[in-house]
């Protein structure tokens, strides 16, 4: 990444609607449904029309979010996908934050493709410091946050987009 003066725009989205829980033997084998693949589908080619791209895409390595990840990356929305376990369910947000530190360069666009309620709870800790446990991301949902060139955004990041996906279909 080169460095910039911009703020690193950070997309935080929530896989599409996945098949429901028992259903699968291992939860992390659960993937997209038909109807999650589409709305997911029309989701991501929305976003391109707006205009959003990012330098990264990062995923959960659950089935459910991988396929969500792809779709964004089929639409042309980023050619660079990696899976982090630091995303999968109850990940670990200070080690995805040393992560982000080594990664980060100004102006920058990241995209993190995972779970409720931790994409909610990761959006709270980065915008007031602490979770809440009151953001809701909808399946395919989309939260856009400014981090800041600190160190640490916890605290100091900037929310400038949080939708829900019926508004983007």
């Amino acid at each position: 990444m080169t460095e910039s003066t911009e703020p690193t725009e950070l997309y935080l989205i929530r896989h599409g609607i996945a098949a429901e829980r028992g259903t699968y033997q291992e939860d992390s084998d659960r993937p997209l449904t038909e109807v999650g693949r589409h709305k997911t589908t029309k989701v991501a080619e929305r976003l391109y029309e707006l205009g959003v791209r990012f330098d990264l895409i990062l995923t959960s390595p659950l089935v459910r979010t991988k396929q969500t990840a792809k779709i964004l990356q089929s639409v042309g929305l980023s050619d660079r996908l990696e899976e982090s376990d630091d995303l999968a369910p109850e990940g670990d947000f200070a080690h995805w934050l040393t992560w982000l530190n080594q990664w980060q360069a100004g102006g920058a666009r990241l995209a993190l493709v995972g779970h409720q309620p931790d994409l909610g709870d990761w959006a709270e800790t980065l915008i007031w410091g602490e979770s809440k446990q009151q953001v809701v991301l909808k399946k395919a949902g989309v939260i856009g946050l400014l981090l800041p060139e600190a160190k640490t955004p916890v605290g100091q990041s900037q929310l400038f987009w949080l939708t829900p996906p019926k508004f983007l279909l």
